[in-house]
């Protein structure tokens, strides 16, 4: 049996510690991760290294040298794995989960450390932000996590310290429901899809700082140039290139780090260790897809395979079935397969830059591999793509923006402020009532003073809309029917029931040139919270002003997407933000306490799109 595979049969073995190691030399860190029979809970974890499951956890966390790419680099990990341990509770429970901080001193990971139950309902003294929520876990010491589980579902978990999500520190998280779920399955697995990188983080973080193309490989050239001129005209094709230089980016600009930086995983193996899953012909198999990674998007599918989608956010949604899905950093997507007429099915995620992919196998027996397909053409951005209605550029404003002011400059100190916050001041509410906004579509954009003449905001959205139909740019009309947002309906009405009392809207700002990201132009250090009245109803609107999609995630509260005419759609954890989009979300703001609000794109959250949100009496 091979020890690239996660997904293990009742009865088949375990890879033993010395064959765990020696499977880094194909590419992975390999590990027991996913399968298990329907009445998984009854069987028994021992012998599963990597899978605990009950009410007591014992997590360590510190440095093990992992080797993805042939070059070995220290990883932070839990318990000596990356991905660290699949969770598994029970909803109805009480879990104590002892993390203690076993780091080395000098490791380049810092002294500190912290875990971040993403999408868990819970006190914020156990929600893992340090600085906001607690002090955080220094070297040496152990901190206590103690709380009830509420809810069921996929979810997963991960530092909220520097840059240790990107090193290694996530994992995924299963609760088992109280109630029967309204699907059935034979066998059940995690997919969690990550990206790696060799470069320290820190490393990564300064670069993007001082060239935020650095990745870019797929610029124009003078021969595209007179190409758009044959199609366009000269006039069209200059105006369009002067718009793109005005927005610091290019038509394939399409994500910060991508393929060229980094190597994707799978549960946390490359592609060539190929990770499998077995079934039998016939079986319905769930699949439980988690976007671990610090910056990737990723495209789904399995060639030769419809999904049903069950799950998102852990939440239960009416089944729609797809060929295709897109998954943000920090979402969860729950999919039903019935693998029959061929024995081995490909696991296929591109990255939405088109600039690589990780790869896994469904298979009726181990060693088994199905044809990868290539990765799909690179997309192009257009004016469209950003909100500005074709070439003519009608739907943003640039005009305020001072050209000298952008040029340079670089937000120094800002590489703490999306994790650690303890030296923020206290202060008053930020985002005021916006009474009467008609939550998505249609108007004239107005915007935030503060982003008048700011130096660390490059665009503006004037006529956002949600575009909740959209598959995405790259997505569009290739033949697969692709998942979109307006295919997502919660199983159960608003679970609320109120209108909202107020409405907020933030908007989402950045300037390309500098890396620098933020909630209305103002950078985390400088933000003042955002307050909630203990107990309110209230809406939030986003509104993306910059060029790049953002996963937004709320930490304590569930977020209630609403449609376009301001409807309870779905209940999700993180929001999908792509460029030039308004959406609207409902909050019920029943957990006291301070809380986080970011983008999940660890360097935007780093470099300042960050923003606390106090619950208080």
């Amino acid at each position: 049996m091979s020890s690239d595979s996660f997904g293990r049969a009742e009865g088949l073995s375990v890879p033993s510690r010395r064959r765990f190691v020696q499977g880094l030399a194909v590419g992975g860190a390999v590990a027991t991760l996913g399968l298990w029979p329907r009445s998984s809970w009854a069987v028994k974890a021992e012998g599963l290294p990597n899978v605990l499951s009950g009410t007591e956890f014992d997590l360590t966390i510190g440095e093990t040298p992992m080797n993805f790419t042939g070059a070995t680099r220290p990883a932070i990990t839990v318990n000596g794995s990356i991905p660290a341990p699949l969770l598994r509770w029970r909803e109805g429970t009480t879990v104590n989960l002892r993390v203690r901080n076993a780091l080395p001193p000098g490791s380049i990971h810092g002294d500190q450390t912290s875990i971040h139950w993403h999408g868990i309902l819970l006190p914020a003294n156990m929600d893992g932000v340090p600085g906001l929520s607690f002090n955080g876990i220094n070297r040496g010491e152990t901190y206590h996590y103690r709380f009830n589980v509420v809810q069921g579902g996929t979810y997963w978990y991960h530092s909220h310290s520097g840059f240790q999500e990107q090193a290694g520190l996530y994992g995924p998280l299963v609760i088992e429901p109280l109630e029967p779920e309204p699907f059935a399955y034979d066998r059940d697995y995690v997919v969690m899809l990550s990206d790696w990188t060799d470069l320290d983080p820190k490393r990564l973080f300064a670069r993007l700082k001082k060239r935020s193309d650095f990745d870019n490989f797929s610029k124009q050239t003078v021969g595209d140039f007179f190409d758009d001129v044959k199609q366009h005209g000269l006039a069209a094709t200059v105006e369009d290139r002067k718009m793109w230089g005005r927005m610091r980016m290019t038509p394939t600009d399409l994500s910060d780090v991508n393929g060229n930086t980094y190597t994707f995983l799978m549960n946390g193996t490359t592609s060539l260790g190929n990770w499998t899953g077995l079934f039998r012909s016939g079986e319905k198999v769930r699949l439980r897809f988690i976007n671990g990674s610090a910056m990737t998007y990723f495209d789904v599918r399995i060639p030769g395979l419809k999904m049903t989608v069950v799950a998102a956010d852990g939440q239960y949604v009416r089944p729609v079935t797809v060929d295709e899905f897109r998954i943000a950093t920090a979402e969860t997507f729950d999919v039903i397969v019935e693998p029959t007429g061929q024995d081995a099915f490909t696991i296929f995620a591109q990255d939405s830059g088109r600039t690589g992919y990780i790869s896994g196998t469904l298979a009726v027996r181990e060693g088994l591999r199905a044809p990868v397909p290539d990765v799909d053409p690179k997309p192009l951005l257009t004016m469209d793509d950003m909100g500005h209605g074709g070439m003519g550029g009608g739907g943003h404003d640039m005009s305020s923006m001072s050209h000298g002011a952008m040029a340079g400059g670089a937000m120094a100190g800002m590489d703490h402020s999306g994790h650690d916050m303890s030296s923020m001041a206290a202060g008053t509410a930020a985002g005021g009532s916006m009474a009467g906004m008609d939550h998505g579509a249609g108007g004239m954009q107005e915007h935030p003073a503060t982003e008048t003449g700011n130096p660390l905001v490059d665009m503006q959205t004037m006529a956002p809309v949600p575009r909740l139909d959209d598959p995405g740019i790259g997505l569009r009309d290739n033949g697969r029917r692709v998942l979109t947002y307006g295919d997502l309906r919660s199983t159960f009405p608003d679970p609320d029931g109120r209108a909202p009392g107020r409405t907020v809207e933030l908007h989402l700002t950045g300037h390309m040139e500098r890396f620098a990201w933020s909630f209305d132009g103002v950078k985390f250090a400088d933000a003042e919270p955002l307050r909630l009245k203990y107990g309110e109803r209230m809406r939030v609107v986003l509104v993306n002003d910059t060029m790049m999609s953002h996963p937004i995630h709320l930490h304590g509260m569930w977020s209630d997407l609403e449609d376009e005419s301001g409807n309870f759609m779905v209940r999700k954890h993180t929001i999908d933000m792509p460029p030039g989009t308004k959406r609207a979300f409902r909050v019920r703001a029943d957990a006291l306490g301070r809380w986080a609000f970011h983008c999940h794109l660890l360097y935007h959250m780093e470099a300042g799109m960050f923003r606390e949100v106090r619950v208080e009496e």
